[in-house]
């Protein structure tokens, strides 16, 4: 995860990425899936970033929602081989413990410490699911993060909301938020 970070902010500085914003009201992501927003957002975009849109309330690297349409079986979750790493590979079989562990993957690729603190059904898009949450301590500088995400397949593509920001600032802040968002979430039959 710290790669990604250190490529999203040098891309930001560089000119390279765009950031929009993503106003109130409902937001089409991908093909099939519909998102209703109360607060604007940051949408930042990064060429080959990977499958995931990048959100964030306070600025990269503080606060970031993956917001995951339609990955399809087989797809990584990430950029596939990013920063020389392994590739993290949804398939449409995976049980919920399986899909965390390609989240646990993907943000541990540079060292940082997960831990899984709670995993349980939920509904996601209209869609059974499940619903989860996490601490990671960032290898590069110590920061403790909490975070949850809400996932489901759909037709065998994986839709999914992850967000993660600081503990002990930054997410209470906005994690009614993300939870008003997920509730919102709407999948196309």
């Amino acid at each position: 995860m710290r790669n990604l970070l250190v490529v999203l902010v040098l891309a930001v500085l560089s000119g390279c990425a765009t950031v929009n914003k993503m106003e109130s009201g409902d937001q089409t992501v991908g093909e099939r899936m519909t998102l209703h927003l109360e607060g604007a957002w940051n949408h930042v975009a990064v060429p080959g970033q990977g499958p995931a849109q990048t959100w964030t309330m306070e600025g990269l690297p503080v606060d970031t929602l993956l917001i995951y349409s339609g990955l399809k079986d087989g797809e990584a979750l990430h950029r596939p081989g990013f920063g020389g790493q392994k590739s993290f590979n949804f398939r449409a079989s995976m049980q919920p413990d399986e899909i965390v562990g390609l989240y646990e993957g993907m943000l541990t690729l540079d060292g940082s410490q997960f831990q899984l603190t709670k995993l349980e059904p939920a509904t996601f898009g209209g869609v059974k699911g499940f619903r989860f949450e996490y601490t990671l301590t960032r290898k590069v500088d110590g920061v403790a993060l909490s975070g949850f995400g809400y996932s489901a397949v759909s037709k065998g593509e994986l839709f999914a909301l992850v967000y993660q920001a600081p503990r002990l600032t930054f997410f209470s802040r906005h994690k009614d938020r993300v939870e008003q968002i997920a509730r919102s979430a709407r999948v196309k039959a």
